[in-house]
């Protein structure tokens, strides 16, 4: 069974660019300590169902998938969103 953790902040290519691609995801361990991986690691592990990543956006968890996009790079996006992943976008930057 895969562990299930919380994104709170991610780190992008471009933080100004709403289209450019989040490179890292960061969150906080039970114990209070931060963790960071880079997408690609998050995907793998996604992949392989190590983890299972969510947001919560007002109150409401959202669970995060790789998606494919139509020039067949793989992403991080929420069940919830369309093509623009925002409610991983609009997450704070990880520090």
């Amino acid at each position: 069974m895969a562990t299930r953790l919380q994104i709170k902040c991610i780190r992008k290519s471009d933080r100004q660019n709403a289209h450019e691609r989040i490179t890292h995801i960061g969150g906080q361990n039970l114990d209070g300590t931060n963790w960071r991986l880079t997408q690609e690691t998050a995907i793998a592990n996604i992949e392989g169902k190590v983890y299972e990543f969510y947001v919560n956006r007002g109150g409401y968890n959202a669970d995060v998938i790789v998606s494919t996009s139509r020039y067949g790079h793989k992403y991080l996006k929420t069940v919830s969103d369309g093509e623009q992943p925002d409610n991983l976008l609009s997450l704070p930057e990880c520090i």
